[in-house]
């Protein structure tokens, strides 16, 4: 039986769409580190986890998310661990707000980062935000809310970086964002993709209002060099 193309997603997108950023071998992958921290080994064998230990940047991290309980290469430790839901929409529901997006780009890598750092969404390292299409709200010249995409499957796209800075939250500007960017990978054939915080219950909530339901849980393991 073949298995759902998101059951491994990190491994799987390494294979697809990410597979021009893609450092490593057969035995275990990673993304170029200034575009995202996440590795993922072939499988559980002893060579695969030896491969993607070595492939844990020295004093960084390696993101791993998998479908069953993780434990973490030899020579590597945990940094932290959490549950995560893998949810999928095959449309996304409600009426946006009457807004006027802009689209980001190079020039707007520096204060996309800064937003990301300061509200926690997920990784966000230098280059991440040319993984996708970005677009983002601005307040009298100032960057207060985003969304885009991240990983990439063949048939599925992944929503990511969704923020909003502290001062201008309330507003709905997340959830308008999401479903500008869900509609989009809809139009392109996409099913969109995300993951959440299994704890963050209000979140998934709001998740569930746009039409995504949760397809899996995800184990997620942070690891560095012991």
């Amino acid at each position: 039986m073949s298995l759902h193309p998101l059951h491994r997603p990190v491994w799987n997108a390494l294979n697809s769409g990410w597979s021009t950023l893609a450092e490593g071998g057969a035995k275990a992958l990673r993304i170029d580190p200034r575009y995202g921290p996440f590795a993922a080994a072939a499988d559980g064998g002893a060579e695969a986890q030896t491969a993607l230990a070595a492939l844990v940047p020295q004093d960084g991290e390696a993101w791993i998310v998998e479908p069953d309980p993780i434990v973490a290469p030899p020579g590597t430790h945990v940094l932290r661990e959490a549950m995560l839901v893998q949810m999928v929409a095959a449309d996304i529901h409600g009426t946006s707000l009457t807004l006027d997006p802009v689209s980001l780009g190079e020039e707007d890598a520096a204060e996309m980062r800064t937003l990301a750092l300061m509200t926690k969404p997920g990784p966000f390292l230098p280059l991440t935000h040319r993984l996708g299409h970005f677009i983002g709200i601005r307040d009298q010249g100032k960057l207060v809310a985003m969304a885009g995409e991240r990983m990439r499957i063949p048939g599925f796209a992944e929503i990511s970086g969704v923020c909003t800075h502290p001062d201008h939250r309330g507003k709905g500007y997340a959830k308008a964002l999401m479903q500008l960017v869900g509609r989009a990978m809809l139009a392109r054939g996409e099913t969109p993709f995300l993951h959440a915080y299994a704890a963050h219950e209000a979140t998934v909530a709001l998740y569930r209002t746009l039409g995504f339901e949760v397809r899996a849980q995800m184990h997620m393991m942070v690891i560095g060099t012991a």
